[in-house]
């Protein structure tokens, strides 16, 4: 490919199209977000009716690169064998997250109707039960800011999300729909849960208000989205001459299932490919467990053989030999159609071992502890009951278990300095203490896991 030499950044003036009102508010402005619900809202056929105010987590450095460029970013489609540039703009105002004043005020608009979240897992601040973590320090903090009327000093998503109902309440505005777009289990549910309960904590009226005017919806979500890299940037520069330091990257792949109700009107998401159903739970659980699952156990036991890449580990036949015997364990709990699991898993392997896209395995096993209870035990769980010691479910415990323990990719977990000291020592003492922390109480799982984690550290290619 022959380079040449960036002349511009994006602009409204010269690139995309001229900004669309702002309807829908979005929190975490994150490669995934920029990659999937900004693309389908790009993508809608009425795209010029419903733009995006995006928030950043607490970073300023994305809100600042994509407002020098009129909110404009690039998404750089890695297929196998070329690479398509396009700009997306639906993107229409970007604030960094701690602009509460901005939040606030979008928030209480009429003319937003939707709510949409990528936080990650641990955005949520639930607690070990799933419900609010109420002994959480820094949701103990929002309580307090939110009772007193001080908006402008929340740190968590919940009390953000709850400052801007309130706000919304008492202008007046009317309903809207709050869509999570988060990889857990009925993050609908899940969602409303826990905002539920920290209205409550400010203000029952507030709660009640909430239970009568704001849609959950949930959602199943999908495409993959690893970080840009130099060697990404530069072919972007290429491509389009264009100088953009909020390049994203992803797969041609994507998919989106959603359930729930939009009071407020929505954009025309399923023209640009979204499904809208009764019911997401056989989606969500299909993904969660072959591709998330998939993903976890090559973050874990990938990394600690020596691998750096999802399509260097899939390629490995060991490797790809785990995940397969992982694939054969959940599947049969699956409960939509044996062909469409079958053709989804071919579709998984064919994602996983495209070169163009450099998803980081260190990057993937980051917090562990939100992933793990819900991709891993389930499965574990089922397969106990049905009598069976399933060894491709004890081995995803195991890689984790083996990670926790300094091997393979490093540990990036909001517990990670509690998992870790349960894990070390001799491998039969951390496996029985990562065990009890998982509500794991068996003897036969123990004594494989803790004969997996023998194997995999032995196998490990770290110092």
């Amino acid at each position: 490919m022959s380079a040449i030499a960036p002349t511009r950044h994006l602009s409204r003036a010269d690139d995309g199209r001229p900004a669309a009102p702002v309807r829908v508010v979005h929190l975490g402005v994150g490669n995934f977000f920029r990659a999937h619900q900004a693309w389908y809202t790009e993508h809608s056929d009425d795209a010029d009716q419903w733009g995006i105010a995006a928030f950043t987590g607490h970073s300023r450095r994305t809100a600042d690169e994509l407002a020098s460029q009129d909110c404009l970013y690039t998404l750089l489609v890695r297929h196998e064998s070329e690479s398509l540039p396009e700009v997306i703009g639906s993107v229409s105002a970007v604030h960094v997250g701690s602009d509460l004043t901005a939040l606030v005020d979008h928030m209480a608009s009429c003319d937003v109707g939707v709510v949409t979240l990528t936080v990650t897992e641990a955005g949520y601040c639930r607690n070990e039960e799933g419900g609010l973590d109420l002994g959480s320090a820094a949701v103990q903090a929002d309580v307090s800011a939110l009772r007193a009327g001080r908006p402008d000093s929340l740190d968590t998503v919940p009390g953000r999300l709850v400052a801007g109902l309130s706000a919304r309440r008492d202008a007046g505005a009317g309903p809207l729909a709050v869509v999570s777009c988060d990889n857990v289990p009925h993050n609908g549910a899940m969602t409303q849960r826990i905002v539920t309960e920290l209205a409550q904590q400010v203000d029952p009226d507030l709660a009640g208000w909430v239970d009568a005017n704001v849609s959950f919806v949930t959602t199943m979500v999908d495409r993959i989205t690893p970080r840009a890299t130099d060697a990404d940037l530069a072919d972007a520069r290429a491509l389009t001459g264009v100088e953009d330091a909020a390049l994203v990257v992803t797969e041609p792949f994507t998919e989106w299932v959603l359930a729930g109700d939009f009071p407020a009107g929505r954009p025309a998401w399923e023209t640009a490919g979204a499904r809208f159903v009764s019911d997401v739970k056989p989606f969500e659980t299909r993904k969660l467990w072959l591709l998330n699952g998939a993903h976890s156990i090559m973050a874990y036991a990938g990394s600690i053989v020596g691998h750096e890449t999802v399509a260097e580990a899939i390629m490995d036949p060991e490797v790809f030999g785990w995940v397969e015997d992982w694939w054969d364990c959940a599947a049969q709990y699956l409960t939509l159609p044996e062909e469409e699991v079958a053709a989804y898993r071919q579709a998984l392997f064919d994602r996983f071992a495209n070169p163009n896209i450099r998803h980081l395995l260190a990057q993937i096993a980051a917090d562990g502890s939100q992933k793990v209870p819900i991709r891993a035990l389930p499965v574990l769980r089922a397969a106990r009951a049905n009598g069976q010691l399933p060894s491709g479910a004890t081995r995803f415990v195991a890689a984790w278990i083996a990670h926790l323990r300094g091997n393979g990719a490093p540990v990036n977990d909001v517990d990670g300095a509690a998992l870790t000291a349960l894990a070390q020592g001799p491998v039969r003492e951390g496996v029985a203490a990562v065990l009890e922390w998982l509500g794991v109480d068996d003897l036969e799982v123990s004594a494989l896991v803790e004969q997996q984690v023998a194997e995999l550290e032995a196998r490990s290619t770290n110092p």
